[in-house]
């Protein structure tokens, strides 16, 4: 993998490929910033944390912060507020997010000292958030299959990647079952994201990599990133066909610690699916 941007980020997360602009947007979690690399070279500071976007059309963006859920106009920099999301919790704060391909915006909290069981996990859909999953300790590694049909999402804390059936509308449905326990190997899943064929590319905080998991969870390969604390990826580029990684430089003494990089994945990756407001 090469470096795609090298502004150095202590958390870098939520990376998002805005295929209307072919643009990726990230952010700096504990910097407070958003960045988006294109046609153009963009930055943008806020007076609390952010981590994720998904995309509602070619200008706006749906951008989870530690207090809600914000309509966000890209050439502007305005936002507005679309629901709060623990706003009167001082304890916790956004952590991983993702678009799922009903059109729906899943978001994860989490302690903003990563205290135990202190997040959860919502869905924002058509107007309503609701509360998915609680006692969750570091949200991570929602993702969609292709079809809609399933779900991904993780506890780092557990070193688990869990999954759960979703009905026609994108709500769970059904038993969370354990798509791949990471305890044995002593890795810890962080953020991930789901290729056109089902296969699920988790980074794991720590070593340096993202390992792809076919949709039955049987481990196919991993791809080396040269830092060790790959924090999400995601497929970008005009054939997505590109795999973007973020990473973070908080307690790391490394060069490339906290870069943004990028490089083939030798598959194509699921389009970004677009937020319905």
């Amino acid at each position: 993998m090469q470096v795609f941007d090298d502004t150095v980020c202590t958390l870098g997360e939520g990376p998002m490929w805005h295929p209307e602009r072919g643009e990726l947007f990230w952010f700096d979690i504990l910097g407070k910033r958003m960045m988006s690399r294109g046609a153009q070279r963009r930055d943008w500071a806020f007076d609390e944390h952010v981590s994720a976007c998904g995309w509602v059309n070619r200008d706006t963006l749906l951008m989870a912060s530690a207090s809600g859920l914000w309509r966000f106009d890209i050439p502007t920099g305005d936002r507005e507020l679309v629901t709060a999301l623990e706003a009167g919790n001082p304890v916790t704060r956004s952590n991983d997010g993702r678009a799922d391909p009903q059109g729906g915006f899943w978001i994860g909290t989490m302690g903003l000292n990563a205290e135990p069981y202190a997040g959860a996990i919502y869905r924002f859909y058509r107007g309503e958030l609701r509360q998915l999953f609680d006692r969750i300790t570091i949200s991570n590694a929602i993702c969609f299959a292709p079809d809609g049909t399933r779900a991904y999402f993780a506890d780092t804390f557990s070193q688990q990647i869990h999954t759960v059936g979703l009905d026609a509308h994108g709500w769970p449905a059904g038993e969370v079952e354990v798509f791949v326990d990471l305890r044995a190997d002593d890795l810890n899943p962080d953020g991930a994201v789901v290729d056109a064929d089902g296969a699920v590319w988790n980074a794991q905080w720590g070593a340096g990599r993202i390992a792809c998991y076919g949709p039955d969870g049987s481990f196919i390969r991993a791809l080396d990133v040269p830092t060790s604390q790959a924090s999400c990826p995601a497929f970008g580029g005009h054939d997505a066909t590109t795999l973007f990684v973020t990473t973070a430089a908080v307690g790391v003494q490394d060069i490339n610690a906290g870069k943004t990089f990028y490089g083939p994945a030798g598959v194509t990756g699921q389009r970004e699916h677009q937020v319905i407001l």
